[in-house]
């Protein structure tokens, strides 16, 4: 098994000479096992060999570094068994924070991409329609008909520049990150093209702005996609055109395929096309109700089509699973606004006119808002869990205003992970780390033929980074990291969710009093723990100083 491999490299790597256990790296500067390079005391642990002389320079440093750089390679690939490649589980949950299921008596779920996850098929549907709502009725230029949906070239969670053009991959510190800004189109950017500041880092503001927007939900990758082409057909014909105007429009197209119904028409159309794990979310949601949970659904759809694919995925009786549920409840302002109150539909979904002073089981109620739901239901706190897809419309407010456990849902996730699991990002993401281990101890050395050997590395550092970030998206990357720091959505995502996961279908592989722990990551101060980050302490073998720089 992975684990066991893993325990046997520990095992392997960690022993200190002749004492028998692990010991941690010593942080003195003199120690030339753990610490930089330099005369002194030899730390207690380190290995037992006569130290190699002193290169003198010119030549004969440049090969001393590119010795301790062969080492280091055949290092790191001893220490990566096959079985390290397949650690992560697609299908498992991610917390966040410490959470027990024995503790939760009420779950909640939003419809779209929660109950209801929809394949990428969706997307292309969503743009074509879109692009020609812009050209049919908001007069757009025949010729943009042309461009068809590219699925590869966005990711979620970006930011958009408007009065520039420009999208851009933020990190949780508010800084772009270096070759993922790009002008629609003209392509991707570099540093000087996006003053930035150097090494490749621009701020931007901590909060949106009426210039700044970012893609949060699903359904922003046709409209990033249309975006563009919209775009590159201005420039590429010479239009003038203002980018405020072209973003609202663009924008307002792609709510019009919602508003005018067209997406729920393709989808009830071939439920089986576009309706993902159907048959999963009915063993979920029997689940639950079979260990005695509430469950409620509160969704911005429309009854109708939410019923029809509820009757898809888990029967005619598929109220019957659900204590409360609220339809059209024009989430986010759901959780804000208390003025709006809840209206009873009929069984053909048509608006009654009395009082609402109890929610009903087996009923389906429109509109309404957070404050009268938990007035009636007295659903409070901690023992309330509630799933859903955005971050900011779903989960935001119950966390932070209302106390209650949230549950992300990121289809992207499972792709993500199978990356991950891969051979190639594992050996290329640890040498990475290796190699700027490297270059961190070994910049003492500033000769010509030093810095000739640096520049080397730091080439192919460079290139290994984006080696990595290509196997997720050539031009943005992964969702969740930008090279060494956590995106801005994951960001939010942590600060949002308590738990996370690819597809509700993961709380098949866990019981109903499951208690999840949050994995302890090391601070840049802290000695690192985990699975890239196993070559820590002294180890019975030249250079261990690099390898401590592997994090």
């Amino acid at each position: 098994m992975a684990g066991a491999g893993l325990r046997a490299v520990a095992r392997r790597w960690l022993p200190c000479g002749g004492h028998g256990g692990p010991r941690a790296a010593s942080s003195s500067p003199s120690c030339p096992g753990c610490g930089p390079p330099g005369p002194g005391v030899q730390c207690p642990g380190a290995p037992r060999f006569a130290p190699a002389p002193a290169p003198t320079g010119g030549a004969e440093l440049g090969a001393h570094l590119w010795a301790r750089y062969q080492d280091m390679r055949k290092l790191v690939h001893d220490l990566l068994p096959p079985e390290v490649c397949s650690l992560l589980n697609p299908a498992a949950i991610y917390a966040n924070n410490e959470i027990s299921l024995r503790d939760v008596e009420v779950y909640g779920f939003d419809y779209d991409y929660t109950l209801a996850q929809y394949a990428d098929a969706l997307h292309p549907e969503i743009f074509t329609a879109a692009r020609d709502i812009l050209i049919e009725h908001y007069k757009y230029p025949e010729g943009i008909r042309k461009y068809d949906y590219n699925p590869s070239f966005a990711i979620r969670g970006l930011h958009y520049d408007i009065q520039k053009s420009l999208l851009m991959k933020i990190d949780a510190f508010h800084y772009v990150q270096l070759g993922t800004a790009y002008s629609l189109g003209s392509g991707p950017l570099w540093t000087d093209e996006v003053c930035v500041p150097p090494r490749g880092l621009q701020p931007v503001p901590d909060e949106e702005g009426p210039s700044i927007k970012q893609f949060m939900d699903i359904f922003s990758l046709p409209e990033m996609a249309l975006l563009s082409c919209v775009v590159d057909y201005f420039l590429g014909h010479g239009l003038e055109f203002d980018q405020a105007h072209l973003y609202k429009d663009v924008t307002d197209a792609i709510r019009d395929v919602h508003v005018k119904g067209l997406m729920y028409q393709w989808i009830e159309r071939d439920m089986e096309k576009y309706i993902l794990r159907g048959d999963e979310t009915f063993a979920v949601l029997s689940r639950l109700v079979a260990h005695g949970k509430q469950l409620f659904l509160i969704t911005n759809s429309p009854f109708s089509f939410v019923d029809k694919g509820m009757r898809h995925m888990v029967g005619p009786d598929w109220r019957q699973l659900f204590d409360v549920v609220i339809v059209q409840a024009d989430k986010p302002s759901f959780f804000t606004d208390r003025r709006k109150p809840f209206r009873k539909l009929d069984e053909k979904g048509s608006l009654q006119w009395d009082r609402i002073t109890s929610l009903e089981k087996g009923k389906i109620y429109r509109q309404g808002n957070l404050f009268d739901f938990l007035r009636l239901t007295e659903w409070r706190g901690p023992r309330v869990l509630y799933f859903g897809d955005h971050l900011y419309s779903d989960l935001a407010d119950l966390m932070l205003r209302h106390g209650w456990r949230t549950g992300a849902i990121i289809p992207e996730l499972e792709r993500e992970i199978r990356i991950i699991n891969t051979e190639q990002y594992m050996h290329s993401l640890t040498w990475q780390q290796a190699l700027t281990g490297l270059l961190e101890r070994m910049q003492t050395y500033q000769d010509a033929e030093s810095r000739q050997v640096l520049a080397a590395w730091m080439k192919e550092r460079q290139e290994l980074r984006c080696i990595t970030k290509a196997l997720f998206n050539a031009q943005f990357g992964s969702i969740f990291r930008t090279f060494h720091n956590p995106t801005y959505f994951s960001r939010r995502l942590v600060r949002f969710s308590d738990l996370y996961m690819a597809s509700l279908s993961c709380l098949l592989n866990y019981r109903v009093d499951f208690t999840f722990y949050p994995r302890r990551t090391p601070l840049q101060h802290e000695a690192p723990l985990w699975m890239d980050q196993l070559c820590t302490g002294c180890m019975k073998t030249p250079f261990l100083g690099d390898m401590a720089h592997i994090r």
